[in-house]
């Protein structure tokens, strides 16, 4: 049996609330091209979406857990307060974006959420630089690896296609559920484990875990928050990233959905926690852009590459007045 402090049990809740919001927040990345481009239908790509969430987690490894758990902040900083400011700093930015339907990143949330209030409580010294470059150096390289994957991937699906019936569009739907149902474990193995990270942080913090480590537990309560939220959708990110852009059609959601898996599942596998919103974005706009520049509606791109550089200082800023309001409490 499980014996936790109410200090524990409250911060394994928020946690869990943050891997909900960030299901019901990422679940457009996955399915809103396979909805746009009608491979499948809205209820049917959720359901799918959250299962393959659920089990991904499961099947490759906690090395993004580790690394948000114990590379980016020094172990005398991981306390109580800090770990709750960084929670509620990254669900209340993902809330506010998810309201204006900007697709923003939870990575960039948690990240700015966590080095906030260890600047305000613990000062600079507290932050491991070398971690943290190496997560930043992730975050704001991946969606460039996207927008390159995106770009070429088309090109060669135009390549190999060339001279086909129309005919060629529904082997493209088909092959958009493949994709999809790969996307999605990809987003579950990488971003599932920032709570499991989480969660582990809190653990260690309340002293119920004297070292830093993943329990099962810890490993299927994280995805089934993650896979919970999936269901439920975020309709304004859908519309966004399946419409926004340009008209998609399969060979757009086709190129993009592969490209993004294998920026997402590679930096998953080397401990590196990236944007799956950003990612799947870019290679977007870098399939469209691969058949026409003037195809993609810059403006909504321009609204992406906002939220991308002011989410970490956004979210940094809440967590460290969260902070401070919070930890006279403990």
């Amino acid at each position: 049996m499980f014996s936790f402090s109410l200090e524990a049990m409250l911060l394994i809740l928020i946690a869990l609330v943050f891997g909900f919001y960030n299901g019901l927040h990422d679940s457009s990345n996955v399915v809103a091209t396979v909805i746009s481009t009608r491979a499948m239908r809205p209820r049917l790509a959720l359901w799918m979406a959250a299962l393959a969430n659920g089990v991904g987690p499961l099947l490759f490894g906690v090395a993004v857990a580790e690394t948000i758990g114990h590379e980016v902040v020094a172990e005398r900083a991981v306390t109580l307060p800090v770990v709750y400011a960084a929670l509620l700093a990254a669900i209340l930015w993902n809330v506010i974006t998810l309201k204006l339907g900007i697709p923003s990143s939870t990575s960039h949330a948690l990240i700015g959420g966590m080095v906030g209030p260890v600047l305000a409580g613990y000062g600079s010294g507290a932050i491991l630089v070398n971690g943290l470059l190496k997560v930043l150096l992730t975050l704001f390289l991946s969606p460039f690896l996207g927008m390159i994957a995106g770009y070429w991937i088309i090109k060669l699906c135009f390549f190999l296609a060339r001279g086909a019936t129309p005919r060629v569009n529904i082997w493209f739907q088909r092959g958009q559920i493949v994709t999809a149902a790969t996307l999605a474990l990809s987003h579950g193995t990488n971003d599932a484990q920032k709570t499991m990270g989480i969660i582990a942080l809190g653990l260690v913090a309340t002293g119920h875990m004297t070292t830093f480590s993943i329990p099962l537990w810890v490993i299927l309560a994280s995805a089934a928050a993650m896979g919970a939220g999936t269901l439920f959708g975020g309709w304004s990110l859908i519309r966004t990233l399946g419409a926004g852009f340009y008209r998609l059609r399969p060979v757009h959601g086709f190129s993009a959905q592969t490209a993004s898996s294998a920026v997402i599942l590679g930096a998953a596998l080397l401990g590196g926690p990236v944007s799956t919103t950003h990612v799947v974005s870019s290679a977007i706009v870098g399939a469209g852009s691969a058949e026409r520049v003037q195809k993609v509606r810059w403006g909504v791109v321009n609204q992406i590459v906002v939220s991308w550089f002011l989410t970490i200082p956004a979210a940094a800023a809440l967590g460290a007045l969260l902070y401070v309001i919070i930890r006279p409490l403990f």
